[in-house]
């Protein structure tokens, strides 16, 4: 169930946050001082232009990345300072991810790309193989347990990678374009799978450039030259 109003606190936090790279000769900036909050349980559009900055904020938040400078604090816990190591247990434990292209693993069945996490997790292989197996019913693929993706079409392998970034029961599903391989009616059942993963507490960060898409989510954020453009954000 979906926390209390009490628990709704500002639960992910950037403050100041810049991340700057090189291209060729030029310095980069992805995030300019980007500040913003998301409370526990919210379901977000992050939304803009290609090289706006918004899959950049998201590989920030979702701990793919560090910040060139400012903070970003998850639970009050300053992320930009900890290790690699400890950052990537955050990921592992805290975080699911859905990417546009899947990135599943071609040798392995949908069974065992589902049970990844949990490998990685120390989880029994008897414990694992029937999380798989429940995660796989409840995206509607009970019946393609044993399949390799090359088997799969467009829309089974986003419900693969969907159940694969719930094993480890994330408090935070990061979506980067989720529907931007699949037809409409594929991409329509996978917002719903969002949607009630939302309804059910879990906060989802998803990033997408179409305005059709981004009216699933209950609050949108737009962000262009790597800055958060207040004004299409909060436009209803």
């Amino acid at each position: 169930m979906k926390p209390s109003e009490a628990d709704l606190s500002e639960w992910i936090r950037l403050d100041q946050a810049r991340k700057s790279y090189r291209m060729g000769g030029q310095q980069v900036h992805a995030l300019a001082g980007v500040s913003v909050s998301f409370s526990r349980g919210d379901f977000w559009a992050i939304m803009g232009p290609s090289g706006s900055g918004k899959s950049t904020l998201m590989n920030v938040l979702g701990c793919l990345d560090r910040l060139t400078s400012g903070k970003y604090l998850l639970d009050g816990r300053d992320v930009s300072r900890l290790s690699d190591d400890v950052r990537s247990e955050i990921r592992l434990r805290r975080i699911g991810f859905i990417f546009q292209s899947f990135h599943l693993i071609p040798q392995l069945t949908v069974q065992r790309n589902i049970e990844l996490p949990l490998h990685y997790l120390g989880w029994d292989e008897e414990k694992s193989s029937v999380r798989a197996r429940e995660l796989a019913e409840r995206v509607g693929l009970s019946e393609r347990l044993h399949h390799r993706p090359a088997e799969l079409s467009g829309g089974q392998m986003q419900r693969v990678a969907i159940a694969r970034a719930l094993a480890n029961d994330p408090q935070i599903i990061v979506a980067d374009e989720p529907t931007g391989n699949l037809d409409t009616t594929t991409g329509a059942q996978i917002l719903e799978l969002l949607a009630q993963l939302h309804r059910q507490g879990k906060t989802i960060l998803m990033v997408t450039h179409e305005p059709d898409i981004a009216k699933h989510a209950e609050k949108r954020l737009y962000m262009v030259d790597g800055k958060i453009d207040w004004d299409r954000s909060m436009a209803p």
